[in-house]
């Protein structure tokens, strides 16, 4: 069953990135703005998370010393598109007091602590999930760390690599311990997962036409 899963996890990989080619994922200009869309984008989609980033970028303050300084009422302010804005705003608060009370504001420190210690640093911020720090570990920092979405799991369970209910930690060690540990591989691998995601694979599975419809599957999870 393993080896077949495994067979199956590179499968789907390479018929997607037949399909859809490279993904040039995550939308961002920097590490700064992709760990500001990370803590953003829950709940919502990425264009209001741009739209705010924009508001961010306007008022000159997208940069971690301003974000320290800033009154959480004038963040919240401008982050107002990207919804739940109070909330939002607490939760970047809580990342970049974080981020100047353990890493001196830079995170270019971030990169010399072991993955695992600086996964379980971020999953202890307020606010911070699984899916959240593992998008900040792959896409601004480059290490390797399986970022699992709704769409991951959706897919995971219709192909048959994943059982419903699976939790995250049980979805992540799926994808991880058979592919090999490449932050480059990862980030590929989840964005064609988007974008298969958006296209075929939303509560109502759209089959047809769908670069995965060759694999077993069942639209009814």
């Amino acid at each position: 069953m393993s080896s077949s899963i495994r067979q199956s996890v590179r499968q789907l990989y390479e018929s997607l990135l037949n399909a859809y080619g490279p993904q040039g994922w995550w939308p961002g200009d920097s590490p700064t703005e992709i760990v500001v869309g990370a803590i953003l984008t829950q709940n919502t989609n990425w264009r209001n998370v741009e739209k705010a980033i924009s508001q961010l970028r306007q008022a000159r303050v997208l940069n971690w010393k301003s974000l320290r300084d800033l009154p959480a009422r004038q963040l919240a302010a401008l982050i107002r598109p990207a919804g739940y804005y109070n909330v939002k705003a607490r939760r970047l608060k809580n990342f970049v007091g974080w981020l100047w009370r353990e890493h001196g504001g830079d995170l270019k420190n971030l990169r010399t602590v072991p993955a695992d210690k600086l996964r379980s640093e971020l999953l202890s911020i307020n606010g911070v999930g699984p899916e959240t720090a593992d998008s900040i570990l792959l896409y601004a920092l480059d290490r390797p760390s399986f970022v699992v979405d709704a769409y991951t799991r959706r897919i995971a369970v219709r192909h048959g690599l994943a059982k419903v209910g699976v939790g995250y930690s049980g979805l992540q060690r799926i994808f991880e311990a058979r592919l090999p540990r490449e932050a480059a591989l990862y980030n590929e691998y989840h964005a064609l997962i988007v974008a298969v995601g958006k296209k075929h694979c939303g509560k109502k599975a759209k089959c047809c036409e769908c670069p995965l419809a060759r694999f077993p599957h069942n639209s009814d999870n």
